[in-house]
């Protein structure tokens, strides 16, 4: 490893540590505002206050790669305003402005998409995108029961959307991304099915069948309710990505110190899709994450009981919170295993092709640098 690149893994440890601290202990409950008595943050103030601006902007690239850059900056703002930290307070200000512009920006495309889909008889559900507000992810995703040669036309003849080339896992998975003309984020939009493989049927109608209304920047859109983020968050933290962005230890934080959760209604969703063990071990993981930086997230012993060990962790590598490849093998292990013992057909013949996905996804990525045309 060459001496920059050192310097720069170095910077991204300070600064995952300095953003946690941040968002997990600058708000409570919703995140919707950050707390009055922060006094206890000045620490954190003070090392951004000796930034200059180019390590200013590397602590906002890395928040907007974790996706809270909304909600760190309000803090570091609001402590910046009392303690008259004016080069603080005038640098948070032209971020969280930018950063807002271009959530707005979004959330009024989001909302035309999913009026499209729903008038052309494509029944949706927005995931994930909106579980990070009040910041957004880098693009848009949705869930639709709409056939798949439908949707496609309501994206190309209303929207005037391109088609974007599909990877060997965008097909498997049975998704379709779209560049909507004047719109930054792709929009993602899986069909039918969830999963990486898409293998998952059943967890796919929940989505729909127990949406809930969700109304941002005053647009009210259906999203997926609180026992299904969970799973999704799941299937793609544990199933597919096998890494955590700071915004997933925040979200679920704030959706589990909520008490919206049913944990009965949870397990009885996740073993339908044979990923109990890995939603109990995503849980456990938010949970001794968000404790290491100072809060407090309570599980039922049933949830710590069923994880792949009650001592689960992430480490930060190469920008993201890594999840141990042990752990994730034998989730995946699992899965299989349950699909073959309830004789899901569907799962049986596509979770066996995951594996070599993986490997020439990272092959892929060594040799080129990108594993889009897998992935």
């Amino acid at each position: 490893m060459t001496q920059s690149s050192t310097q720069s893994s170095g910077t991204d440890n300070a600064n995952i540590s300095l953003l946690s601290t941040l968002v997990i202990q600058g708000y409570r409950g919703d995140y919707a505002e950050p707390r009055t008595d922060l006094e206890h943050l000045t620490p954190q103030l003070d090392r951004v206050a000796g930034f200059n601006e180019e390590q200013f902007r590397e602590f906002v690239e890395l928040a907007d790669t974790h996706h809270v850059t909304v909600r760190a900056l309000r803090v570091l703002e609001w402590l910046a305003i009392q303690q008259q930290k004016k080069q603080v307070q005038e640098w948070c200000e032209a971020a969280i402005e930018a950063e807002n512009s271009r959530i707005g920006r979004a959330v009024e495309w989001l909302y035309a998409i999913v009026q499209a889909l729903q008038s052309s008889g494509c029944p949706v559900s927005v995931i994930k995108s909106l579980d990070h507000w009040p910041d957004l992810g880098s693009d848009l995703d949705l869930y639709t029961s709409g056939a798949p040669d439908q949707v496609v036309r309501v994206m190309q003849e209303k929207l005037h959307a391109k088609l974007e080339p599909r990877s060997w896992g965008d097909r498997l998975a049975n998704k379709w991304n779209f560049e909507v003309p004047g719109l930054k984020e792709l929009v993602e939009i899986h069909v039918q099915y969830l999963g990486q493989t898409g293998e998952q049927r059943q967890l796919a109608q929940r989505v729909l069948e127990r949406s809930v209304q969700r109304t941002v920047n005053g647009r009210t859109f259906p999203v997926a309710g609180p026992e299904e983020r969970i799973l999704i968050s799941t299937l793609q933290r544990m199933y597919r990505h096998f890494y955590f962005r700071l915004c997933d230890m925040a979200d679920m934080a704030a959706l589990l110190q909520s008490g919206a959760v049913d944990f009965a209604e949870l397990r009885r969703g996740a073993e339908s899709g044979g990923i109990w063990p890995g939603v109990a071990s995503f849980l456990v993981i938010v949970a001794g994450y968000v404790k290491q930086y100072g809060g407090n997230v309570s599980l039922p012993r049933e949830v710590i009981e069923s994880a792949y060990s009650p001592d689960l962790s992430v480490q930060f590598k190469n920008k993201f919170l890594r999840v141990p490849m042990r752990p994730a093998a034998g989730l995946y292990g699992s899965q299989l295993l349950n699909a073959s013992l309830h004789r899901d057909f569907r799962a049986m013949s596509r979770l066996p092709l995951l594996p070599p996905l993986a490997v020439s996804a990272l092959v892929a990525y060594r040799l080129t640098g990108s594993d889009k045309g897998v992935w």
